[in-house]
């Protein structure tokens, strides 16, 4: 394998469509030519977990990662007690120090499933609780405050847009944020040697007012810095529905909010339209082998191997190989409807999404089939359930069901489910108890 480039990064970057606007784009260029560097991009614990628009950033660092420079995983501990205003038209609730403490455990594992497994330096996680905790409101005043124009912040979309809203308004508090995270980049410029931020397009704001800091304070010490800022676009659907959002809501980055089966069939039920910008986004497939997988899947795009082939990637690079072939192994099961052989966990994973009711145990042996079925809703009438079972268009637990069938303690699946389904698609899951 090559070694590490550092000056592929902003080209990598920009081939992916992760490059939007940028504080002095040569300066950049030139200051990532002269060797590795330190780059950084924030994280604010607003929940136990990520969700994937989330993602990006994470990609980007580790991308940053594979071309030979540090990835700093800032954590907003800090932060985090604030709230950043950004895309909010309304005050945020304050969380408790215990709940943003709790918040950054549960997220930290995100970051060292993806991170962990780029090749490059190590990356590194840090929390801005550690250092903005300790500073005294008279400090910030005068060592941070000073350089700071409330005429310029004021003209902040986050904050112009508050300020128009009487009964909305904004408070001092998140009025501050900008100060705050302005001084993240300050403190990592000085303690870690950090030269270089970036995060989604909303924060360009934040993000220049941290460079500008960082020049302003080494202004008053007769001092240069060097340090340079950029964002990547958000992400948006083809159609302009919301990316990251389903039926059943957003899409998490931990397995216990969504599960990497559901994770896979996310990326698997993508249209043709998205899968190209995603791959992109977020696999590590290079130029080429992108382009060849559009080229094949145009010759046969009924076939979605571009689909298959993002779930595959995506899935691994979150949850690992293991998991992917599970989830692969998962929604192949419930296509075919053979979900007899799946253990439980699977099952109740592929099945999770899918209708169901609780049944009692004691009524089960020798329970009508045409009563259950529209019990369950999966036929209108007891003509209508004798039509589907004769045309054999029933099954139970993937097998067809027979004329006059009834239930048995035999058709449980690890002793407390029974799936049927109707045709290809309308499934009802049977709990009994």
């Amino acid at each position: 394998m090559p070694a590490p480039d550092p000056t592929d990064f902003l080209p990598e970057l920009e081939w992916r469509n992760l490059l939007k606007d940028v504080t002095d784009r040569e300066g950049l260029s030139e200051h990532f030519s002269t060797g590795r560097r330190r780059i950084y991009s924030g994280f604010d614990p607003t929940a136990d977990s990520l969700t994937i628009g989330n993602l990006v950033p994470i990609m980007m660092l580790a991308h940053a990662k594979r071309a030979g420079h540090d990835a700093v995983v800032l954590m907003g501990g800090g932060t985090g007690l604030i709230g950043d205003p950004s895309g909010k038209s309304a005050e945020r609730q304050l969380q408790t120090s215990e709940t943003v403490e709790r918040h950054v455990a549960a997220q930290k594992p995100i970051f060292q499933s993806v991170l962990g497994q780029v090749d490059g330096p190590a990356h590194t996680i840090v929390n801005n609780a550690d250092w903005l905790t300790k500073l005294s409101y008279i400090e910030v005043l005068r060592d941070v405050g000073k350089h700071f124009s409330v005429n310029v912040m004021m003209q902040k979309d986050s904050v112009k847009s508050r300020l128009q809203d009487r009964e909305q308004g904004i408070s001092y508090t998140e009025f501050s944020y900008m100060i705050l995270q302005a001084y993240d980049f300050l403190h990592l410029y000085r303690d870690a040697g950090v030269t270089v931020q970036f995060g989604g397009s909303d924060q360009y704001g934040n993000i220049v007012a941290g460079t500008d800091l960082i020049r302003r304070d080494a202004f008053t010490r007769h001092d240069e810095a060097e340090t340079y800022g950029f964002t990547a676009p958000l992400i948006t659907k083809a159609d302009g529905g919301k990316f990251g959002k389903t039926e059943s809501g957003a899409v998490w980055l931990t397995a216990d909010r969504t599960s990497p089966y559901a994770y896979y069939q996310f990326w698997l039920n993508c249209s043709d339209e998205d899968v190209k910008n995603f791959l992109r986004v977020f696999t590590f497939m290079t130029k080429d082998e992108i382009e060849t997988l559009e080229a094949e899947h145009a010759k046969a795009p009924g076939k979605r191997e571009a689909q298959r082939t993002l779930a595959r990637a995506a899935t691994t690079i979150l949850h690992g190989e293991a998991e992917m072939l599970q989830a692969e192994a998962a929604g192949k099961a419930l296509f075919s409807g053979d979900i007899a052989s799946l253990n439980e966990t699977t099952l109740r994973e592929v099945l999770g999404e899918v209708p169901s009711s609780e049944h009692s145990k004691a009524s089960l042996e020798g329970a009508d089939l045409i009563d259950l079925l529209i019990e369950t809703g999966l036929a209108t009438s007891k003509r209508e359930a004798r039509e589907f079972i004769a045309n054999g268009s029933v099954s139970i637990n993937g097998a067809k069901a027979e004329e006059g069938r009834t239930m048995r303690s035999a058709d449980l699946l690890h002793g407390s489910v029974i799936a049927l389904r109707r045709g290809k698609k309308a499934w009802h899951v049977t709990r009994w108890a």
